[in-house]
């Protein structure tokens, strides 16, 4: 599976897959799931939901009360973190209730340190 292919949900990204990705492939990966974390907000959005069990999803109105921002600016990062293969939401009536995929912060470490042993 391609790392721009995996879908949002509870399933982990291939770890093992990464090594067999040519190296402009894991690039373009990185970058995008970098892009989910340029934003400070997005970080602390993350770093909110890694703490959380998956059964205690948040709503976007708690990471509004969280955070010293508005309900539309919250809305947009979590569409970020969305497109970037952060996180996913389950409809819950009314709500969106959000969490991170399963293992994607070990899969962007991954990322990481295999794209910074890539030959140029």
């Amino acid at each position: 599976m391609r790392p721009n292919d995996y879908p949002c949900g509870h399933r982990s990204p291939d770890l093992k897959a990464i090594r067999e990705l040519h190296a402009e492939e894991r690039k373009r990966a990185l970058s995008k799931l970098s892009k989910g974390l340029a934003h400070p907000a997005r970080v602390e959005i993350v770093r909110m939901l890694l703490n959380k069990p998956p059964e205690e999803r948040c709503v976007c109105g708690d990471i509004v009360k969280a955070l010293p921002l508005a309900q539309s600016s919250v809305s947009q990062h979590l569409k970020i973190l969305k497109e970037t293969g952060w996180v996913f939401g389950d409809n819950d009536g009314q709500y969106v209730r959000y969490c991170l995929v399963d293992g994607i912060t070990e899969y962007y470490v991954a990322l990481i340190e295999q794209s910074l042993q890539d030959e140029v």
